[in-house]
């Protein structure tokens, strides 16, 4: 089995690592694309021994399971450019927030009657095996096809199947946890640098706080509320804190943090429907053309543009 990775990014990078270092997959077994060969991950690739190509359309040819790492905005040019080299053999996993398997599969059918279609979404922490993954398979996608992914994911932390419905609440969830989880991690640690800790002590142990409270909670399969019980003694340090934070309206916060990702990728699948691409996205992206539908841009620049000319415009991320 190969596997190939439209895009270059963080996912791309993240993913290709977990498996390698799962031992489920060789390096040289994985071929990811992008124009931008000057990504710091594209560089991670290459000393990996990931094979690189600034070409789409090799690494379709490279691959049997292949996913789309691109934003969603993306994903209906990047079908386009490769639908005629996709082929029965071929398992399409599409990471792009929002992005239904009923909007690849229309694409993918006018080269392939039946193209397998799997939508997936995962988080960043798969590069240390620690990841969350939900899938749901397409219409001409097999059970043995799913299965095959849950192998490739399970290898990199937990996975299970779900209805397509569900996967932007699970993106507003666990796809954005990480960041929520990070920033928390960042308002711990500066509270301990106030109040006399080192800073790298500091971020030490907030992250072992954390991952010692996550790992208790999926052992002991209690509520977390239970568990908060448990370190709160009456009068005590811990529940003074926690007033704090119910002040601040702590809870009120992720629930709307999580509310307005999943929100957002509902957006984002409305964009990649209309098929146009704002400049702020075009970036370099992974395609030879696109057609530029924004009306705050010129007549003349509003036609055809090049994204792998330096003239597109650029963003610090991928």
């Amino acid at each position: 089995m190969s596997v190939g990775f439209i895009g270059a990014g963080q996912l791309a990078f993240a993913l290709a690592r977990g498996f390698t270092a799962a031992g489920v997959l060789a390096a040289h077994k994985i071929t990811a694309s992008s124009p931008d060969t000057d990504l710091p991950t594209v560089s991670g690739l290459r000393k990996m021994g990931v094979n690189f190509t600034v070409s789409n359309k090799d690494t379709v040819k490279s691959s049997d399971v292949l996913f789309l790492a691109v934003k969603p905005p993306i994903i209906p040019f990047i079908l386009e450019e490769v639908g005629p080299d996709i082929e029965p053999r071929h398992i399409v996993v599409s990471c792009a927030a929002g992005v239904t398997i009923s909007s690849i599969e229309k694409k993918l059918s006018t080269f392939c009657p039946t193209p397998k279609v799997i939508r997936c979404m995962t988080n960043t922490p798969v590069i240390v095996r620690e990841g969350a993954t939900v899938y749901a398979t397409g219409t001409h996608a097999d059970v043995e096809d799913g299965k095959l992914l849950e192998q490739l994911m399970a290898s990199v932390g937990f996975c299970t199947e779900v209805e397509e419905d569900l996967i932007d609440a699970v993106t507003g969830l666990s796809g954005s946890g990480p960041a929520y989880a990070f920033t928390a991690l960042d308002a711990l640690a500066d509270g301990g640098v106030k109040m006399g800790l080192p800073r790298r002590l500091a971020v030490r142990l907030g992250a072992q706080a954390l991952l010692g409270a996550a790992k208790m909670l999926l052992e002991s399969e209690q509520h977390p509320g239970q568990l908060k019980d448990n370190v709160c003694s009456p009068g005590g340090a811990t529940i003074h804190a926690l007033h704090f934070l119910e002040s601040g309206g702590f809870r009120s916060l992720l629930i709307n943090a999580v509310e307005a990702s999943c929100i957002r990728t509902r957006e984002l699948q409305h964009l990649a429907d209309q098929e146009k691409i704002s400049p702020a996205a075009i970036k370099k992206t992974l395609l030879d053309k696109v057609k530029l539908e924004s009306p705050s841009l010129s007549m003349a620049s509003a036609s055809k543009v090049s994204l792998f000319t330096s003239k597109s415009p650029s963003s610090k991320k991928n």
